[in-house]
């Protein structure tokens, strides 16, 4: 059956504008449900996953590398893949990417479960993360398509509110599960997820796909863009480890140039492109854009030490640390629904200035952390970066979806996806940077103030390398317990010198975003879609 509406107001609820449908399927509110379900999946694991990587590589008998691309090789395969992913959905329609997406998920979720050695887990992991890049934009391609323009902000804040929920469920039930269960199950719990979200998606969705969208794909475009994305994030994640002035480093980031530069002259040329580079034209979406690159940055960044914080400084258990971080993502949840409709009643420009100004203020307020701060004043700074964070994840993925064309929906779904990952990589990997320079840079003076034994070399670079985790190796046997708890002090200290700059840098990147901010405005959501059912 096909209605075309292209011509009609997409906002006018309850006309000949709305998808039709009958009894559940199509509902807008029901369509959010099924689709929150989908990719709560995908947020769940990407933090239950770190949790278990420990008994993973015990249980398998791995090493720390081995480690590292069981979850390097799922954000290389996301980071690469979301942009194309949304293309496919704006081609062959978000209910049928979306199905594919969580069947896909769902089944290399339980393969890995079943795996005997780390190969296999890290293989299916990448395709786990390339069906979990069909499940973002897809979501927010069918959200986009199926509610009014009234209604778009609040769905985005629910939906951005089950993000939040799911996120911070991570750390405590992947602690629960490997503590009283095995790894295993970590990824055992996706398969009845994942049924269920398909039954609903088969149930409730319609897929909406508008009368020019595109015809044909795009292959060399692809490959140029994925090409050029891994290339970008492979050197992000590997230049703490090689160093930013390594040649190896230098490579893969000139390769990535080039690339970047040959698919522009592509899309340029190409009658149908995978990313159309007029929509760039808009203001408020290439503003949008860089707007998720620095939120990303400088929250990502700047939380990847607090659970080292928490653990290796406060003595936490990872559940305990997941407790706490429960203010930050609890603070999220309630918000974004109210930051949803505050954007609908104001727009988004002045919401998205105030919370990133309120998500710079907690940032500095993080860098005063110290050994003794407690629980009380660590959730309140906790819950006001929660607070500054939930406008800017509704809002700004407003601004980037609802300011594109309808019938590239998928592709603005993928794009502000990709935009988070890659801010998420490259904040992680440059405060990382600064906050290990810092370390280097005062623990061994601070080891001398304390009148500390001098280390040989080796045994002075195995301390730094444990002080940059803020872990204070035990003392020698027979060391006198005030001379130990000394060691311990000058460690803890380097490390919350090092975490204190890196908050300092994220909360000026926010600073940096509120000026950015400031060119944003609400999506004209255009025109309605013709249905396909």
């Amino acid at each position: 059956m096909t209605t075309d509406t292209a011509s009609a107001p997409f906002d006018a609820p309850g006309t000949d504008t709305e998808p039709p449908r009958t009894g559940l399927r199509g509902h807008p509110w029901l369509t959010l449900i099924a689709v929150a379900l989908g990719v709560m999946m995908v947020t769940l694991d990407g933090t239950i996953v770190a949790v278990a990587n420990p008994a993973i590589l015990d249980d398998l008998d791995a090493s720390f590398a081995d480690g590292q691309w069981i979850t390097n090789g799922y954000l290389l395969a996301l980071a690469v893949s979301l942009i194309t992913a949304g293309r496919l959905g704006d081609r062959f329609g978000h209910r049928r990417t979306f199905l594919v997406g969580i069947v896909g998920f769902a089944a290399t979720s339980g393969v890995i479960g079943l795996s005997e050695g780390v190969s296999m887990v890290i293989a299916f992991r990448v395709l786990q993360g390339l069906f979990g890049a069909l499940l973002m934009p897809a979501a927010l391609g069918l959200l986009r398509a199926t509610f009014p323009a009234e209604k778009l902000n609040m769905a985005i804040g629910v939906w951005g509110a089950v993000i939040g929920a799911s996120t911070a469920a991570g750390p405590i039930a992947g602690g629960l599960l490997v503590e009283h269960v095995n790894w295993e199950s970590v990824f055992f719990v996706n398969v009845p997820v994942g049924l269920l979200a398909v039954a609903l998606c088969l149930v409730i969705l319609v897929d909406h796909r508008v009368e020019n969208a595109p015809r044909s794909f795009d292959l060399p475009g692809v490959v140029l863009l994925s090409g050029a994305m891994f290339c970008l994030v492979w050197a992000i994640i590997k230049a703490p480890e090689w160093g930013w002035g390594d040649t190896t480093t230098l490579l893969f980031l000139a390769i990535a140039a080039i690339a970047f530069a040959a698919f522009v002259v592509r899309e340029g040329r190409t009658g149908e492109p995978l990313l159309p580079l007029g929509m760039f034209r808009s203001v408020p979406l290439s503003a949008g854009t860089v707007l998720m690159v620095l939120m990303a940055f400088g929250f990502m960044g700047g939380i990847f030490f607090v659970t080292f914080y928490l653990q290796n400084v406060h003595g936490m258990s990872p559940v305990d640390s997941g407790l706490h971080l429960l203010p930050l993502t609890a603070v999220m949840i309630v918000a974004s629904p109210l930051a949803g409709a505050l954007i609908t009643k104001v727009g988004p420009r002045l919401p998205l200035v105030g919370s990133m100004v309120v998500t710079g203020v907690a940032m500095f307020g993080l860098s005063t952390l110290e050994r003794d701060t407690g629980t009380v004043e660590m959730s309140l700074w906790f819950a006001l970066l929660g607070l500054g964070l939930a406008p800017v994840m509704v809002g700004a993925t407003e601004v980037v979806v609802g300011n594109a064309p309808l019938e590239h929906a998928g592709v603005a779904g993928g794009l502000q996806q990709a935009a988070m990952q890659v801010g998420g990589s490259l904040g992680t990997a440059v405060l990382g940077a600064v906050m290990v320079s810092r370390v280097h840079e005062t623990l061994p003076g601070k080891w001398s103030e304390a009148r500390l034994p001098p280390l040989p070399p080796e045994q002075e670079e195995g301390l730094l390398e444990a002080a940059e985790l803020g872990i204070a190796p035990p003392a020698p046997r027979g060391t006198p317990e005030q001379v130990a708890d000394t060691m311990t002090t000058v460690v803890h200290e380097s490390f919350l010198s090092g975490m204190g700059l890196a908050f300092v840098l994220a909360g000026v990147v926010a600073v940096l975003a509120a000026g950015v901010a400031l060119f944003t405005k609400g999506g004209q959501h255009g025109t309605g879609p013709s249905v396909h059912i």
